[in-house]
């Protein structure tokens, strides 16, 4: 209620403005850049609060008319000719030189910081006092973000506003609630939309994730964005943990006893704001909910992910350094036939070859720039997690058998050692892996690996 007031509120005070101004509402038909930076630079100059608002408002209300070619060009413009005031920068720097201080009042090294800073990100400032502007500065994130291949001339203008949303989202405004069947039905349904790991079918399919008592759901909320869940995150209560996503999720399962549970699985993770891109929740997401688990339910012992392997099968086919012989690559062919994976022979096979490959993709395999390739790892092990189990035939799914010949991993949280594996893998590198992954990397009973890598 307090939110739609002061929503009300400044509604009221933008309309105001433009009347104070002159200015009705933007008409529907196609918008100039020209223009549409005309109005920015007067933003800029300063004005009254509510014309200030109004002014804000028109801004973001013009900047939906433009057409892709006049987006490129207001973007191109805001990082060409928004940066720092040239000469404000070069007598602050003069000044900086000649008496180099660091008083509590300010003094040269803080006028310096101030003039370093573009003008877009007052600018960007303003244009988030409109109406719902944070709502809308998040949406023409992702509008920079799809124009920007191809286009590094506008990498400054998005670190510029990167900064400022890391700002605004910063975890301190974050809110984290349970979503369950008795959430808004706006809310549910964006739940069903923004699922990115495992597809949400229907109503039917959301209600049986959400709703049973071995299952939760949670996300964070931004108090801008009050009924947009930023992230969310599905989780499975079980007995023990699990290798495949298909029990999971099916239809006729029998719900386990909540007092039975030990084991929380986090089994898809889905961000739902593409222009928060970058701006990393999952880490807080993941913590807090382990929290709010272990208080509702004290005998839970393990928390554990459900994780997919997104960039396997791209790496096996494309990167110059998998292991495999000629004899392997010929077998592999073999997963380009219809239920390859009903034939128990040649599955076999296939998993002798590739349980190896994928404790090397995760253990050794790095991009040119030493990353690790696959960004579900990166994410978890970022996080502090362990890399647990590779888990064969994991996930039958089309996309699951295409992104990594249906293996899937699970990634242990242990939080007494979160902050360790954490230091371990941001400083060093090094991927924290149970014994069991270790062990597929020497390739006990294989043939082949030991030679290359040795």
């Amino acid at each position: 209620m307090a939110n739609a007031f002061f929503s009300d509120l400044l509604s009221t005070i933008s309309e105001r403005g433009r009347v104070l101004l002159g200015r009705a509402s933007p008409a529907d038909d196609k918008q100039d850049a020209s223009e549409l930076l005309e109005l920015c630079e007067a933003l800029l100059s300063g004005r009254g609060e509510a014309s200030g608002t109004a002014m804000a408002r028109e801004v973001l209300d013009r900047y939906h008319h433009l057409d892709a070619a006049g987006r490129l060009s207001f973007f191109q413009t805001l990082a060409r000719d928004f940066g720092p005031d040239h000469a404000r920068l070069a007598q602050a720097i003069e000044s900086w030189r000649a008496k180099v201080t660091d008083k509590a009042d300010g003094g040269d090294a803080s006028d310096l910081h101030f003039a370093s800073e573009p003008r877009r990100q007052e600018l960007i400032r303003r244009l988030n006092r409109a109406p719902g502007g944070t709502g809308e500065l998040v949406s023409i994130r992702s509008d920079l973000l799809s124009l920007m291949k191809g286009n590094k001339d506008l990498a400054a203008l998005d670190r510029d506003v990167v900064h400022l949303l890391s700002s605004w989202f910063n975890r301190g405004f974050l809110v984290l609630r349970r979503i369950d069947w008795s959430s808004p039905a706006n809310i549910l349904e964006k739940i069903i939309r923004y699922e990115a790991v495992h597809e949400i079918r229907d109503w039917d399919d959301l209600r049986r994730r959400i709703d049973p008592v071995d299952r939760r759901c949670y996300a964070f909320f931004h108090p801008a964005l009050a009924d947009e869940p930023l992230i969310f995150v599905e989780v499975a209560l079980t007995e023990a943990i699990p290798g495949a996503i298909a029990p999971l999720l099916a239809e006729e399962r029998e719900p386990v006893p909540v007092e039975r549970a030990r084991t929380a699985v986090f089994y898809s993770i889905s961000n739902t704001q593409r222009g928060l891109g970058g701006i990393s929740f999952g880490s807080f997401l993941i913590k807090q909910v382990v929290e709010e688990l272990r208080r509702e339910l004290p005998k839970l012992d393990n928390f554990v992910t459900l994780s997919p392997v997104p960039g396997f099968m791209q790496w096996v086919k494309q990167a110059d350094d998998v292991p495999l012989t000629e004899e392997d690559r010929q077998l592999l062919e073999s997963l380009g036939k219809p239920d390859w994976f009903e034939n128990p022979e040649l599955a076999t096979q296939l998993r002798a070859v590739l349980e190896p490959l994928a404790a090397y993709y995760f253990l050794k395999a790095r991009t040119p720039k030493a990353r690790l390739i696959d960004s579900v790892a990166r994410f978890h092990l970022g996080n502090g997690a362990r890399l647990e189990r590779i888990n064969w035939l994991g996930d039958l799914s089309p996309k699951g058998l295409r992104e990594s010949a249906g293996i899937m991993v699970n990634y242990l949280y242990r939080l007494d050692d979160i902050e360790k594996n954490h230091e371990a893998y941001a400083n060093n590198g090094e991927v924290i892996a149970s014994s069991a992954v270790k062990k597929l990397l020497k390739g006990e009973g294989r043939r082949l690996l030991d030679m290359r890598l040795s």
